[in-house]
C-alpha cells in the first residue's frame, strides 16, 4: 500500500466531459470561443474600469473585482481542461491538481461574497441615495473586498491542506474535469469525516451567508420600489439592479441545481455539464450582461477606443 501510495502520488487521472473520441475536437473548439471570450470580456473590464476616470465608483469597483474572480476561476481550470481536449491522457501532476483546487476554491468563494456586496450596495444606491457617495465610502468599498479575499484564502488552504495530508488509495481517476474536493475525497483511504465536516462547514457558511445578504438587499429595495410613486422612477431603480439580480439568479440558481438535485446514475453527467456553466459559461456572459444593458460602459469602451485610436494615428505620424 505504502508503494501504491507513492505512485498515486505523482498524477491523478481526469475523466474530462466525455469520453467518446469524435467529441473532443467539436468540445475544444467551442469551450475554447467560450474561454477567450471570457478573457477579452473580464481583461478588457478590468481595463476600463482602471483607466476611465468615470467609472471609479463603488459599483464599477465592485464589478471590477467580480471580473477578476470570473477570470480567476475560469482561468485555474480552463486551459488544463483544454489541453486534455488535445491528448490521449488526462493526467494532472499532484503538485497541480492541489494548485487547481486551491486557486478555483479562492475565486469562487470570493465571488459568492462579492455579489453580496454588490446586492448591499445597490441596496445603498436605491434606498438611500442621497447618502450613497458617503455611506459608500473608499475605505468600506476595500474592506467589503478585502474580506471575502481573506476568508476565501483560509477557505480554499484549509480543504487543498487536509486533503493532500491525507494517503490517497490506488484508484486515482477523478470523475470530473478539474480537480474539485468532493472528487478528490472519495480517493482518500484515510478517515474523511474531517474533511466532509469542513467542507460542509465552510460550504454552508459561505452560501446561507452571502445569500442571506442578497435576498436581505433585494426585499428592502423591492420594499422601496413599491413605496414609489412615479413609474420612472420605479423604472430607474429596477435597471439600476437589473443586470446584478440577472448575475445572482444565473450563479445561485447553477449552485442549488447542483446541491439540490436528486441523485441518480446519470447525476455525475448532470453536475459536469452545470460544473461547466458556472466555471466557464457565467464567467463569458458576467461583462455582456453588465456592459450590453449599461451605456456608461460602452461610452467608457468608446473613449477608450478611441484613445488608443489616437495615440496609435500619432506614433504612425511620427514614423511618417
Amino acid at each position: 500500500m505504502e508503494q501504491q501510495n507513492l505512485t498515486v502520488l505523482k498524477e491523478f487521472i481526469l475523466m474530462g466531459i466525455t469520453d467518446r473520441p469524435e467529441l473532443q475536437a467539436p468540445f475544444f473548439g467551442m469551450f475554447l470561443v467560450i474561454y477567450a471570450v471570457s478573457v477579452v470580456g473580464n481583461l478588457g473590464l478590468i481595463i476600463l474600469t482602471k483607466v476611465d476616470s468615470r467609472l471609479q465608483t463603488p459599483m464599477y469597483f465592485f464589478l471590477m473585482h467580480l471580473a477578476f474572480t470570473d477570470l480567476g476561476y475560469s482561468t485555474a481550470v480552463g486551459p488544463k481542461m483544454l489541453v486534455n481536449f488535445l491528448v490521449d491522457q488526462h493526467t494532472i501532476s499532484y503538485n497541480w491538481c492541489a494548485t487547481q483546487l486551491t486557486f478555483f476554491n479562492m475565486f469562487i468563494t470570493s465571488e459568492i461574497f462579492l455579489l453580496s456586496a454588490m446586492a448591499y450596495d445597490r441596496y445603498v444606491a436605491i434606498c438611500n441615495p442621497l447618502l450613497y457617495t458617503v455611506i459608500m465610502s473608499q475605505r468600506l468599498c476595500q474592506l467589503l473586498v478585502a474580506i471575502p479575499y481573506l476568508f476565501s484564502v483560509i477557505f480554499s488552504l484549509v480543504i487543498t491542506i487536509k486533503i493532500f495530508v491525507l494517503s490517497f488509495c490506488g484508484y486515482n481517476v477523478i470523475r470530473h474535469f478539474y480537480c474539485d474536493s468532493l472528487s478528490l475525497v472519495p480517493l482518500l483511504c484515510s478517515d474523511t469525516h474531517e474533511i466532509k465536516l469542513l467542507i460542509l462547514i465552510f460550504s454552508a457558511f459561505t452560501l446561507v451567508s452571502s445569500l442571506l445578504i442578497v435576498l436581505g438587499s433585494y426585499m428592502l429595495i423591492l420594499a422601496a420600489i413599491l413605496r414609489m410613486h412615479s413609474a420612472e422612477g420605479r423604472h430607474k431603480a429596477f435597471s439600476t439592479c437589473g443586470s446584478h439580480l440577472t448575475v445572482v439568479v444565473l450563479y445561485y440558481g447553477t449552485l442549488f441545481f447542483i446541491y439540490v438535485q436528486p441523485k441518480s446514475k446519470n447525476s455525475s453527467d448532470t453536475d459536469k455539464m452545470a460544473s461547466l456553466f458556472y466555471t466557464l459559461v457565467i464567467p463569458m456572459l458576467n461583462p455582456m450582461i453588465y456592459s450590453l444593458r449599461n451605456k456608461m460602459v460602452k461610452n467608457a469602451l468608446t473613449r477608450t477606443l478611441n484613445m488608443c485610436a489616437n495615440i496609435l494615428l500619432k506614433i504612425h505620424c511620427k514614423i511618417c
